[in-house]
């Protein structure tokens, strides 16, 4: 490697670092904002919704929504805090194990999804249901896996992790758009876990996902949303035509005849199978949260009036298809038995197409 080679990197680094602190203090600062004005919003929907509600046995959305974002603010305010505590423990010992980094972030992720899922189960009357049940934390597994989950409703990602962190006993190391580092708690501990925010910053996209699935060993999950977005029936009609254009009629057609799924983008997760050749590999398909899918739906769907269905399968690495080909058609029949199970399984609401 030349100097100039190594000059470019250390540039990249400081400059990464620099971003990172100022969309951190950024966030952080919008956060300790928002805690006010939510508590606020709370108080002043309280107030304005008990006569009609209690006169009418009304559902209290308003009272419901802001009184989650509330303590979604307040979760995520604890987090941050978690994360600095765990700082500047280290501090003494700045040659603290990698290893034990991430542990303790996944341990506080663990709490934080937790109490999350609780304040859904007492605020929207959430419920989960998930056939197999998880294996539970009864020793990790042998090897490591790889999930791939249909994307649809808010909040589906974060309910995942924390059955995989709190019932499964897995460590997710997950693909995530970067987007979501707005959140200030989720960008500091994800960034301390293995995971991998897209679109990266250069190279491809299957690359990273890649280098995240090498790293892979017993007892870790890397988790994949295939279909690249939460679906909704325009993403659906929009993904079919692009197969058309694509030259890629077959593919459009076998598309068309999955009414609650996108056609998945195969691309990273075929990169995840080449670079973790001895991982098995789960597929997740869920319904219930489906009907929550724009802001007009959460306040006509929440609370929620069913429970949260999930079916999850788990294919063994020796009964993967060899080649990109034959993986490729693998997965797309996976993604279809995922649609026959959510036709199967959804409410009349979660019929979108």
């Amino acid at each position: 490697m030349t100097d100039a080679s190594v000059s470019r990197r250390r540039a990249v680094r400081v400059a990464g670092a620099v971003v990172t602190g100022l969309r951190r203090t950024t966030t952080t600062a919008l956060l300790l904002a928002l805690v006010p004005t939510v508590a606020a919003l709370l108080i002043a929907a309280g107030v304005l919704c008990a006569p009609v509600s209690l006169a009418t046995q009304g559902s209290w959305r308003p009272v419901r929504i802001t009184g989650f974002a509330f303590i979604y603010l307040l979760v995520d305010l604890a987090g941050l805090v978690a994360a600095a505590v765990l700082w500047a423990r280290r501090l003494p010992d700045r040659l603290d194990r990698e290893e034990r980094i991430s542990a303790d972030a996944f341990a506080v992720l663990e709490r934080l999804l937790r109490q999350l899922r609780r304040a859904g189960e007492q605020v929207f009357r959430l419920q989960v249901e998930v056939r197999p049940p998880p294996p539970g934390e009864t020793g990790h597994a042998a090897v490591p896996v790889l999930v791939f989950v249909r994307h649809a409703g808010v909040g589906d990602s974060f309910l995942l992790l924390q059955i995989l962190l709190s019932q499964a006993g897995l460590r997710p190391h997950t693909v995530l758009k970067r987007t979501l580092r707005a959140d200030p708690a989720l960008d500091v501990l994800i960034g301390r876990v293995p995971h991998c925010f897209l679109p990266p910053f250069d190279g491809r996209a299957e690359d990273a996902i890649a280098d995240l699935a090498a790293g892979l060993g017993p007892g870790d999950a890397l988790v994949i949303f295939p279909e690249g977005g939460n679906f909704t029936p325009r993403r659906r009609r929009r993904a079919i035509a692009s197969l058309r254009r694509q030259g890629l009629p077959r593919r459009a057609s076998r598309a068309e005849r999955m009414r609650h799924v996108l056609p998945p983008r195969d691309a990273g997760a075929l990169a995840a199978i080449a670079a973790a050749p001895t991982a098995d590999v789960v597929f997740v398909a869920h319904t219930g949260l489906d009907v929550v899918h724009s802001a007009r739906s959460v306040w006509s769907q929440l609370p929620l009036r069913e429970g949260v269905r999930a079916r999850w399968w788990r294919i063994p690495a020796s009964r993967v298809p060899p080649g990109n080909d034959a993986r490729s058609e693998w997965l797309l029949t996976q993604w279809a038995r995922v649609d026959r199970w959510i036709t199967d399984h959804a409410t009349p609401d979660a019929t979108h197409a």
